[in-house]
This record gives structure tokens, C-alpha cells and sequence, in this order.
């Protein structure tokens, strides 16, 4: 079947329920299922404390939904496509799985999305980077929640160029997010007045970035530029350091750095770089409190992707509740219609690509001096507002919104 098909398919499917009656929660059951790296590379910025932010919402929901009992099960995706398409599959075919939830690598994300949409099930994905899971990959199964490569490049990418930083070496991820976001932060640095004069992609995950650091080292650019994420953009940062990266001129710009990122590398190495996040547990007393409730259950302070699983989350069960359904573009619908003020973001909404517009936020890293305990890291320097942030719709490749 090809992609218009599937979606007008989906449409039809869409009108019928939303203009007849609308199906009932079945099995008198919500069950949600957690995907997620537990174990690897991407572990710390979602990984179980993620599944822990999913339970809290549902423990503050009270548990059921319009009396059905809420079930949650988990698995560990081991950043393989294959390894995630085989268990949600199973999870949607054999254990009456309503949406899916987590969903970090890229590639993960958009090889699910392909299995939901063949189910008619839901998924929200909340740990993934790739922009084009909601521009080409876009399907109306699925929802992007927290942050893209989009915005990682009009924070990051534009602050540096603006700042000086006219030439760039990048090395990247090798597989869909970083090839994303590579495209994504070429597009603005050029559009800047920089030059990108090479990139170089190394396997994911990468143990060793000792040859990556040395050939971006001579280049000879302004800038090297990570387009990876979690233990892989700490090592490369460690790497650098060892190398004298910046201390012989060059500035280090980590694409995406998660708080957990920061606080494994410290103050000392970390400060000074400058990150696009798209929220920060100490922003204000509503995500303090939060976050105090996260730490308590954890021992550790969130970054944006479990600040994203729980609001996500809780909005998912709320358009349970509005719309007595379980049937994904029932309470995809009802989400969309849905303005988003929590902790997690104000004035938030879904869009018809599936995108989660909000605000993002460029940060840099306190000094030692500057930090007033351990995860006491961020300055918040600018907030990017979410109409700036995101790509507008009038440059997407979405057939949900270019077939209109």
C-alpha cells in the first residue's frame, strides 16, 4: 500500500469514528507500552528513569481511566529497528497494546511508526531527534513530543555562527538522526554566512573517537561540531579535551547535550558550551516541584526527555478520559484539539504533521564557580519561541499536510 493510500485509509477511518460513535475503551483496559534503550548508549537520557516518568503520570491520573485500569509493559529495544519492530508488533498483535510510548534512536522511531500505522494503534514519541519524523516520515499514528534537529540547529548552530564560528567540521552519527540533524545544522550555518568545509560519520555507538577528533582537529575549523548524542557525545567531548580542541582555538559545539550529559561530565569539562534544550527542571517553582517528585523517585534530576514521557503522557490519558476511547485517531484527534499548559510546556500544541510545538530554550553551562550544587548547571540565555523553533509547515514534505 502506498504512503497516500495508507493515509487516506487512516482519514476515512478517522471520519467514521469521529462522526459516528465513537468505540469505547476496549477490554476495559488502557495498556501503554514503554520503548526504550535500558541499557546502552541512550540509557541515562530516557532508559528506565524514562519508564519511572510514565508511572508517575499514571499514579497522578489515579491509576484507571473512566474506570478502566491502566497497564503498562516494557521493553528494551537495544537501539535495534529490528529488535523494536518485533516487539511492538507482538505488543499491538497479541497483547492489545493501545499506544507506545518512549521511542529514543531515530531509526527506531520511524520503523515503529510504520508498525503502528499498519495497526492503527497510537504511539508518542518523546527521546528521538530526527526532524523527519514528522516531515517525510510522518504518519497519523504517531506524535513527536519533545524537541528535533530543527530546533537543535536554530538554537546551537545559529548562537555559534553569530558568534564567530564561520567554518565547521562535523562528525556525525551514522544513521537517521544524525544525518538529520547534519542536514539540518548545514542548512542553517550556511544560511548564516558559515561554510561547512567536512564532515566525517562514525558508526553508532563509538567506544573510541580518538581518529575523529584528530581529523577534525586538522581541519583547521572555527568549529567541530557533534551531531551525536548520549555516551557518544560524551566521549567525544572527553576526547577533545584530551586533545586540546579548544584550548588550541577551536570551538566545541555539542548538538545535543542532555542534562545527564553535562552532569557525567561536570562543570569543569563542560562549561561554556552552549545547548538547545526544550526544558530545564529548574526553570521555574512548577518544574522545580516536579522535579524534586522525579528525584525522590529516582535520585536524579530529569532531563527533557522524562519531563516530556510524563506530560505526554498525562495528555494521552486525558483524551482518554474527554473521548471514553482508546482508538488512536480518536484520542489522536482529541490531542490535537488540546492546548498543552503543564509543567512540561505553555500553550503547547500538536499539529496535523504530528509535531508537538513549544518553546525551546539555548543554555550554557555554569562555570564551577557559578554552580550552586550538583545538578545546578544551565543558565538559560534565550527562550526560542516555538513558532521560531519548529519548521513551519509551510516547508513540510508531510502528505497530512501537502495533500490538503
Amino acid at each position: 500500500m502506498t504512503m497516500i493510500k495508507k493515509l487516506l485509509t487512516s482519514a476515512v477511518a478517522t471520519a467514521m469514528m469521529v462522526g459516528g460513535a465513537q468505540a469505547e475503551i476496549s477490554n476495559d483496559t488502557v495498556k501503554i507500552g514503554y520503548l526504550a534503550d535500558m541499557s546502552g548508549t541512550y540509557r541515562d537520557l530516557a532508559g528506565p528513569n524514562g519508564l519511572a516518568a510514565l508511572e508517575m503520570a499514571i499514579a497522578d491520573f489515579g491509576g484507571k481511566v473512566n474506570g478502566a485500569k491502566i497497564e503498562v509493559v516494557s521493553a528494551d529495544d537495544r537501539n535495534s529497528p529490528d529488535v523494536a519492530s518485533s516487539t511492538v508488533r507482538r505488543w499491538l498483535e497479541n497483547e492489545n497494546v493501545d499506544m507506545v510510548a518512549g521511542l529514543v534512536a531515530s531509526s527506531v522511531s520511524i520503523a515503529v511508526s510504520d508498525i503502528l500505522q499498519e495497526n492503527d494503534k497510537l504511539g508518542i514519541v518523546s527521546g528521538s531527534a530526527a526532524s523527519s519524523i514528522t516531515n517525510e516520515h510522518c504518519t497519523p499514528n504517531h506524535i513527536h513530543y519533545v524537541y528535533d534537529t530543527y530546533p537543535l540547529a536554530n538554537g546551537t548552530a545559529s548562537a555559534v555562527v553569530k558568534e564567530g564560528g564561520k567554518t565547521w567540521y562535523i562528525l556525525t552519527a551514522d544513521y537517521a538522526f544524525g544525518h538529520a540533524l547534519e542536514a539540518d545544522v548545514t542548512r542553517v550555518v550556511e544560511a548564516n554566512g558559515g561554510e561547512i568545509i567536512g564532515t566525517l560519520r562514525h558508526p553508532f555507538p563509538t567506544p573510541d573517537f580518538s581518529s575523529f577528533i584528530l581529523q577534525a582537529q586538522a581541519s583547521g575549523a572555527d568549529v567541530v561540531a557533534l551531531a551525536n548524542a548520549g555516551s557518544d557525545t560524551t566521549n567525544a567531548i572527553n576526547t577533545a579535551s584530551e586533545f586540546g580542541v579548544t584550548q588550541s582555538g577551536q570551538t566545541l559545539a555539542a548538538l545535543l547535550l542532555f542534562l545527564t550529559d553535562v552532569h557525567a561530565l561536570g562543570a569543569e569539562a563542560a562549561q561554556g558550551i552552549q545547548l538547545t534544550t526544550g526544558w530545564y527542571w529548574d526553570m521555574n517553582e512548577e518544574t522545580r516541584a516536579w522535579a524534586d517528585r522525579f528525584m525522590e523517585k529516582t535520585g536524579v534530576r530529569p532531563t527533557m526527555v522524562h519531563a516530556g514521557i510524563y506530560s505526554s503522557t498525562m495528555q494521552y490519558l486525558k483524551a482518554v478520559d474527554a473521548t471514553d476511547s482508546d482508538a488512536a485517531q480518536v484520542v489522536r484527534k482529541q490531542m490535537m484539539e488540546t492546548p498543552i499548559n503543564d509543567m512540561f510546556a505553555k500553550n503547547g500544541r500538536i499539529r496535523e504533521d504530528g509535531r508537538m510545538v513549544h518553546d525551546m530554550y539555548l543554555a550554557e553551562v555554569k562555570t564551577p564557580a557559578e554552580s550552586k550544587g550538583e545538578w545546578d548547571l544551565y543558565d538559560i540565555v534565550r527562550t526560542i519561541p516555538a513558532e521560531e523553533a519548529f519548521r513551519p509547515l509551510s516547508e513540510s514534505k508531510c502528505p497530512l499536510v501537502t495533500s490538503k
